[in-house]
């Protein structure tokens, strides 16, 4: 199935990771541009925003700039060079124009190293966020005049990042996550505590990966009783970020319901390994809920495991996940 919504979308973002040159943008038509590029608000859902990105490097660290306040109360942030995709304009264009916009000189080129999701806040609500990442080379001897947007510039070397406040997209990027490693040790998994405890089955869907994701859970109590289910469609994904946020959900969960002694079950072997200690999260997209996951099971449970199952085994919370897309779009829902 083919989502109208998102059809454009995807194409796009598969066309990059396999470093095409066809025009995406004649794909989206004059009515869902606003899909496609920028912002847009849906009933039940939550807002989508795609930029580009660029990494430009010299021997003292990467470049980062200081943006003008908005307010005089309103935090300082600093954030690596950003622009907007205009509709009818490839990627790589609006790379080009974002860094002579915000810097004053010119680009020698401009090279494709990664696409990064993530989830973010903005007011009240949520907002999947899908950065393309790339490496810009800016012409040699060119001096930096900085545009409106920005009021300073430093270039940093990753160790020394920690000094400045940067913005979420600047944090996905460069991955950055100065709790991950201290969080490793904050709890510990314990099977045999867990056995007779409550049972919490995740799974996160996402059709295209990335695409269109939903979330379930379903809860079943130490006596077998079914405790709590349910779903939410959290916007634009790949299924590695979709099983993350599909375990907080399930954590939190547990948390209103009052359990302390919690096995979670899941069909995602790689996040299961991950939460064990058996791998280190490298991926740049999971490093901030990665921490929050780690964060909330540190601090509300008594005894906690991660188990894997095969996906025919969590069938329940599968369901439940692609319930919540459906109801999304409106679709026919399978009793």
């Amino acid at each position: 199935m083919i989502f109208p919504e998102y059809s454009c979308f995807r194409d796009f973002v598969a066309g990059l990771r396999g470093g095409l040159a066809e025009d995406f943008t004649h794909l989206a038509t004059e009515q869902g541009k606003n899909r496609l590029l920028g912002i847009k608000e849906r009933s039940g859902g939550m807002k989508q925003r795609i930029r580009v990105v660029g990494l430009i490097e010299k021997e003292e660290g990467v470049l980062l700039l200081k943006k003008k306040a908005g307010r005089s109360d309103s935090p300082v942030f600093w954030e690596l060079v950003t622009g907007k995709i205009l509709f009818g304009e490839q990627p790589e264009e609006t790379m080009v124009r974002a860094t002579l916009e915000g810097l004053g000189v010119g680009v020698k080129s401009v090279e494709l190293v990664d696409a990064v999701t993530f989830l973010g806040a903005v007011n009240s609500s949520r907002m999947a966020n899908l950065y393309i990442v790339y490496k810009v080379r800016i012409k040699d001897g060119a001096k930096i005049k900085l545009g409106e947007r920005y009021s300073a510039y430093r270039y940093l070397k990753k160790s020394e990042l920690f000094k400045l406040r940067l913005d979420d997209a600047a944090r996905a990027v460069l991955g950055m996550n100065e709790e991950n490693e201290e969080l490793s040790e904050e709890f510990k998994v314990n099977y045999r505590e867990t056995a007779n405890g409550a049972t919490i089955y995740v799974d996160g869907s996402s059709r295209g990966n990335p695409g269109p994701s939903g979330i379930g859970y379903y809860i079943v109590g130490e006596n077998g009783e079914v405790l709590k289910r349910g779903g939410e469609f959290i916007g634009f994904a790949t299924s590695r970020v979709a099983e993350y946020y599909a375990l907080k959900e399930g954590i939190e969960q547990a948390i209103e319901l009052g359990l302390k002694s919690v096995r979670f079950v899941s069909d995602s072997l790689m996040m299961v390994n991950q939460m064990n200690g058996v791998y280190k999260v490298k991926n740049r997209d999971l490093l901030n809920i990665y921490a929050d996951v780690r964060r909330l099971v540190a601090g509300n449970f008594e005894a906690v495991s991660f188990v894997y199952t095969e996906r025919e085994r969590n069938y329940a919370a599968d369901r439940e996940a692609n319930l919540a897309i459906d109801r999304h779009f409106d679709m026919d829902v399978i009793k």
